[in-house]
């Protein structure tokens, strides 16, 4: 592996844990045991290392996506294969992340929020089409508002005065929301077929892994 997908590795576990604020560029060079201007030849600053960790994960949740539209048996199966892997993303993920970019990081943010608002609304539009169209849905939906509905509780699990870090994991808080959403979606034919599916998946999400 080259040294700017290590130092990226490195980066991206440290800030997983930790939250991106309190980890510097010395604790990463340190993690990794080179100095600290072996990181600067690859990243000109943290600036430069966040947005290329933000966007390698952006861009994995992307394929991800993908491949869950491609490999689902239907609709409501797709958001199960979408949440197994985003409760392996979450599961180790501190929750301040979403609010260390916002903050300290406007170029990365905006990548996030062009993320959320094109590829995501359009992802799970599709979705909610296909739903219908496969009566696992109610026909009855507005699908504009049941869509941004969606995306703003893809947000919520990151609220910490809502949901302190130290009682509640991101791939918990993540697992109960789609539920209630996909629930209240549902046709008498879809909910049947979520109850299938929640079965099915192991509740790995309430195990709780490195929530620091």
């Amino acid at each position: 592996m080259e040294i700017k997908d290590r130092i990226k590795q490195k980066a991206d576990e440290l800030y997983r844990r930790y939250g991106i604020k309190s980890v510097t560029m010395d604790e990463i060079a340190a993690q990794l045991g080179v100095s600290k201007k072996t990181i600067y030849h690859s990243f000109s600053d943290k600036n430069e290392l966040v947005d290329a960790v933000i966007s390698d994960l952006l861009k994995y949740n992307k394929e991800r996506c993908q491949y869950s539209r491609q490999d689902a048996e239907n609709a409501i199966h797709e958001v199960f294969l979408a949440l197994e892997m985003l409760e392996s993303v979450f599961s180790e993920m501190n929750p301040s992340i979403l609010f260390d970019i916002e903050r300290n990081y406007p170029e990365t943010f905006k990548k996030f929020k062009d993320f959320k608002y094109k590829f995501l609304y359009e992802n799970i539009r599709q979705n909610i089409e296909r739903g219908i169209r496969e009566e696992l849905y109610r026909p009855d939906l507005n699908i504009d508002i049941t869509v941004k509905a969606r995306l703003e509780t893809v947000m919520i699990p990151f609220n910490e005065e809502l949901f302190p870090k130290n009682k509640y994991s991101l791939a918990t808080l993540h697992r109960e929301l789609i539920l209630l959403f996909l629930f209240g979606i549902a046709s008498t034919k879809g909910y049947k077929l979520i109850l299938k599916y929640q079965h099915k998946i192991p509740e790995t999400s309430g195990k709780q892994k490195n929530m620091l």
